[in-house]
């Protein structure tokens, strides 16, 4: 029998939550939910984190399901409550300044855009302290203030990227840029301009309206909600930039500014990120069967951590001069590498 699929329930024995324990995590379960087992569940939810973690944490009596503790095998049910404790107090956002490279591509007395690398996450949580764009930033410049919490509650930050995303991230240096940027955000009058490569041969430029929210049956996943009762309003428009037969380069314009909304509202209307992990571009989805096109996609897939998608450019009224800032940035060598590949393979060369 497959263990990861068919291994049964199994509960600790009864063990209550020790005083002295501190509750990190509290996760209620959506009626929805399918049965799965509780470390791939927390997998997903924890992003941040590993199996591994999430196993080791099981086997220390620290995961919970409804006041108890269960092992890593333990299927989750419908509307079951878990609580992650560990024998310390809940660690507050510390910012370790570390010495990591970065690219600032503007910055005065008030802000600092900062052209993000993939593979990095931009702020500290759960099982990833450090390494993160915060952490960057904390090493070159101090005392960035900190978010209301009807924000992110990270210092200096009014957005963020995924960790694959590459691209423009502005962050605020002063409680008055904090406020100022904020607004502009949760106004939408910022400018927000996306490179994506897509699989599939984009006709024509259009606009994407669909509700977006986490899923129901898998909440590391957004899904696109057509009928509106669910999720959030999300509105994405695109354009064609360069067709290459299987796959097109697009740009999008965001709208409205939701978790994984161009990923997921470019799958929504038959086309997925190139490379993208969670859906479903990271496997051949349009071209031929013979291996050596196989070869030519495999090393596309390579130059790249996830999905090509790149923040290109960002544009909002500085909170302090009467100046409108605009700012764009070259992609990075990886999917620079994978277009020029493409051109390549259609003969594109020289448009």
């Amino acid at each position: 029998m497959n263990e990861e699929i068919d291994e049964e329930l199994d509960l600790e024995d009864d063990e209550d939550v020790s005083p002295e324990l501190y509750e990190h995590h509290r996760i209620k379960v959506d009626p929805g939910q399918e049965f799965l087992r509780i470390d791939k569940f927390l997998m997903d939810r924890l992003p941040n984190s590993t199996r591994s973690k999430i196993q080791d944490a099981a086997k220390n009596g620290s995961v919970l399901v409804n006041g108890l503790a269960v092992k890593q095998n333990y299927k989750i049910k419908p509307n079951d409550d878990i609580s992650i404790v560990m024998p310390f107090p809940v660690r507050d956002i510390e910012l370790v300044p570390e010495d990591i490279p970065i690219e600032i591509v503007y910055e005065d007395e008030e802000l600092v855009v900062v052209n993000k690398p993939s593979n990095m996450v931009v702020h500290p949580g759960y099982g990833n302290y450090t390494g993160t764009l915060l952490n960057a930033l904390a090493f070159h410049f101090e005392n960035l203030p900190s978010m209301p919490e009807s924000y992110y509650g990270r210092p200096g930050l009014v957005h963020r990227l995924d960790k694959h995303t590459t691209g423009l991230v502005v962050i605020a240096k002063t409680e008055h840029a904090l406020t100022h940027l904020a607004k502009q955000f949760f106004d939408r009058t910022t400018e927000r301009r996306y490179w994506a490569i897509v699989w599939g041969d984009v006709k024509e430029d259009g606009t994407v309206t669909g509700n977006l929210g986490r899923s129901l049956k898998n909440r590391k996943i957004v899904t696109v909600f057509p009928d509106g009762d669910l999720g959030k309003h999300a509105v994405t428009h695109y354009k064609v930039i360069q067709r290459f037969g299987y796959v097109t380069l697009v740009e999008c314009k965001l709208e409205t500014g939701r978790t994984h909304q161009i990923r997921v509202h470019m799958k929504y209307i038959g086309h997925p990120l190139f490379g993208d992990l969670e859906y479903g571009g990271d496997k051949i989805l349009k071209g031929t069967t013979n291996s050596k096109y196989k070869k030519f996609i495999d090393n596309c897939f390579g130059l790249i951590d996830g999905q090509a998608l790149h923040a290109k450019t960002l544009g909002f009224q500085h909170p302090t001069k009467d100046e409108y800032i605009q700012l764009n940035s070259d992609l990075p060598p990886g999917y620079q590498g994978i277009l020029d590949k493409w051109m390549k393979y259609t003969g594109n060369e020289n448009e």
